[in-house]
């Protein structure tokens, strides 16, 4: 434990924003999930909820809770896969 004052508040702070990362990142994989799942079942609104998918990445990436080349591997990789199943 730190004895500086200035290190005991950036303590606290990295918890906090450790707890804040967690919560975007378990949105993040919730929404990709259920992305792929309405591209896997060929689901009549999987335009939109891909749409919301890639929403959430570049939010995520904004917010530097993941790096931005992840991003776009991510979205790519979802684009890819929905322009597939649209084209079966």
């Amino acid at each position: 434990m730190p004895n500086i004052k200035s290190q005991k508040d950036r303590v606290v702070q990295a918890k906090k924003e450790a707890l804040h990362n967690k919560v975007v990142k378990s949105n993040l994989k919730t929404v990709v999930k259920k992305a792929n799942a309405a591209i896997d079942s060929n689901a009549a609104d999987k335009e939109t909820v891909v749409k919301v998918a890639v929403s959430a990445i570049d939010s995520a990436k904004s917010k530097g809770v993941i790096h931005k080349n992840t991003a776009a591997r991510k979205i790519s990789r979802m684009a890819k896969r929905a322009n597939k199943a649209a084209a079966q």
